[in-house]
């Protein structure tokens, strides 16, 4: 092993303002996957333009054809044909933004990244890590839902192929950095278990993204199901550093039933990997004006064993 890639814990003594970019405020629902993808993109650009490799990645796979294609044909299959939330372009800019963020507000609070715990990479590493797992996370979605995990990890394979050349001279390290990028990947359902930090970051960040833009397409075509009932009753999800524990996760629905994307999804995930001592959740319940909460549905049938509006 090179000592010569094991270098000290980076401090972060600015963190980044991110007061502009409230990644899932879902003010207008009829613009906000749009808003939530600008405001991702100025995330993921801000925290990783200092990072050349992670900056190199983010430029390459954003023009990537096969990646977009991947994103393109995963969406379609979840949404169209089973009913489920966005899993594809967005879905993917926005856990990354999250996952990044987590990972610079660990790295502030001097939890050490597994990349340069093990002496095997850096700072650098550790950010391209969480960008490429967290972008490339959910593709095997576009061959079936059941069993996408080990399908993104097969059609991960030829992008990593193709980029981690360009960024790494070094064949041992860029085998090290691809390990940690397809055990992040294969982890992000939390089960199995993120065993490293960048892994739990990926993890945790892909399920942050669970707000009312989110479950927008599927629900304007009458498909109804908890995921996207509780998914419109969240307005903002708000990742900040904390005081107390280095990551607050702060929830703000304005129906009970967002308290099943916190149970079911965010909180397994939170509980599954190496983060658990490390983020504290805050969930506001906001409700109408009149302190009523808000109507999500009027009515709904099922028909042929669906429910529909």
């Amino acid at each position: 092993m090179d000592d010569a890639i094991s270098p000290p814990v980076p401090g972060l003594p600015e963190l980044k303002d991110f007061g502009a970019f409230d990644i899932h405020s879902n003010t207008a629902p009829e613009s906000s996957e749009e808003e939530i993808r600008q405001r991702s993109l100025s995330i993921i650009t801000e925290l990783v333009k200092e990072k050349q490799k992670a900056s190199n990645a983010w430029s390459l796979l954003s023009q990537d054809p096969d990646l977009t294609v991947h994103w393109e044909c995963a969406n379609y299959l979840t949404v169209e044909k089973l009913g489920m939330n966005d899993h594809g372009r967005v879905h993917a800019i926005v856990a990354t933004a999250s996952a990044l963020q987590i990972l610079e507000y660990l790295i502030a609070a001097d939890i050490i990244p597994d990349i340069i715990k093990s002496g095997m990479g850096d700072i650098e590493d550790a950010y391209l890590i969480v960008l490429v797992a967290a972008l490339c996370h959910d593709i095997g979605n576009e061959i079936h839902r059941t069993d996408h995990i080990s399908h993104s990890l097969l059609l991960v394979a030829p992008i990593l192929d193709r980029i981690l050349p360009q960024l790494y001279d070094d064949q041992d390290r860029m085998a090290r950095v691809r390990t940690f990028i397809l055990g992040s990947i294969y982890t992000h359902h939390g089960d199995p278990r993120p065993l490293t930090i960048e892994a739990g970051a990926v993890c945790i960040g892909d399920a942050t993204d669970m707000t009312t833009g989110r479950a927008r397409t599927a629900y304007d075509q009458g498909r109804v199901s908890i995921h996207t009932i509780s998914a419109l009753s969240i307005d903002r999800v708000l990742i900040e550093q904390g005081s107390d524990l280095p990551v607050v996760i702060t929830i703000q629905m304005s129906n009970s039933a967002g308290l099943f994307q916190v149970q079911e999804i965010l909180g397994p995930k939170i509980a599954a990997g190496p983060l658990t001592p490390f983020i504290e959740v805050r969930i506001q319940c906001t409700g109408e004006s009149d302190g009523s909460e808000k109507q999500i549905l009027s009515g709904m049938k099922l028909v042929q064993g669906s429910l529909i509006r």
